[in-house]
């Protein structure tokens, strides 16, 4: 079965919303909002980058799946 690109931009979008709502779920499940600047800094660089990894990803993919012959 091949990967069509838009079946890639749905999983991506899918991918970026469930790592969103994890994180938010951390965030204030885990009472960072109440914690130190510092902590929140770090929580927010380590979203960033997890989220930039899941984009970069399917980014991709996406490439891959538009290059591929039909």
């Amino acid at each position: 079965m091949t990967s069509t690109p838009r079946r890639q931009l749905i999983l991506l979008i899918a991918a970026v919303l469930v790592v969103d709502g994890v994180f938010v779920a951390a965030y204030f499940g885990g009472g960072i909002w109440d914690g130190s600047n510092t902590g929140k800094v770090v929580f927010t660089v380590v979203w960033t980058l997890a989220t930039l990894v899941i984009v970069l990803g399917g980014m991709s993919r996406i490439r891959a799946a538009r290059n591929r012959p039909k």
